[in-house]
């Protein structure tokens, strides 16, 4: 067993390296140690050593803050992923199919922003004249607090 742990910890790379191969700064790695994200292994020295596979855990981690995940988020998808072995592409198209469907879900949600800026969102202002014609007597008011329609509530007919 111990000997299994050392040839382990002989494929493993230091921090530095990781962070080399990354582009994080190691703050940023040891940060998503604390997250529970990564999982490094000590050596007898104890020192982090990391997987290989934790390259393709970070990268995974940095794409998805820039789609806006949450570390939460992120940390759920993490945990599906195998950890005694290298994920593989079948492992990284499950995580992305969900990703998949929420990133659908915000795309619809911002299409629809974007092609109601030009016109009253609902917010219940009645500033413009366009907001009596769109949402008389603030009638959005009744179906609770924000831009209404935007978040998805219809005006009444």
């Amino acid at each position: 067993m111990q000997n299994q742990k050392l040839r382990r910890i002989e494929r493993t790379i230091s921090i530095g390296q990781l962070a080399e191969r990354t582009g994080l700064a190691v703050s940023a790695i040891r940060y998503y140690e604390t997250q529970n994200l990564i999982h490094p292994e000590r050596n007898a020295g104890g020192q982090r050593r990391y997987l290989r596979s934790d390259i393709r855990r970070l990268s995974f981690i940095r794409i998805a803050q820039q789609f806006g995940f949450s570390i939460s988020d992120i940390r759920i998808e993490i945990k599906r992923l195998p950890a005694a072995r290298t994920p593989t592409k079948r492992d990284w198209e499950k995580i992305a199919r969900h990703f998949g469907r929420v990133l659908d879900q915000r795309i619809a949600a911002l299409q629809q922003l974007r092609d109601r800026l030009d016109g009253c969102i609902g917010c219940g202002c009645l500033s413009l004249n366009a907001c009596a014609l769109y949402n008389p007597d603030d009638r959005a008011e009744r179906l609770g607090a924000g831009p209404r329609y935007v978040m998805g509530d219809q005006p009444e007919a």
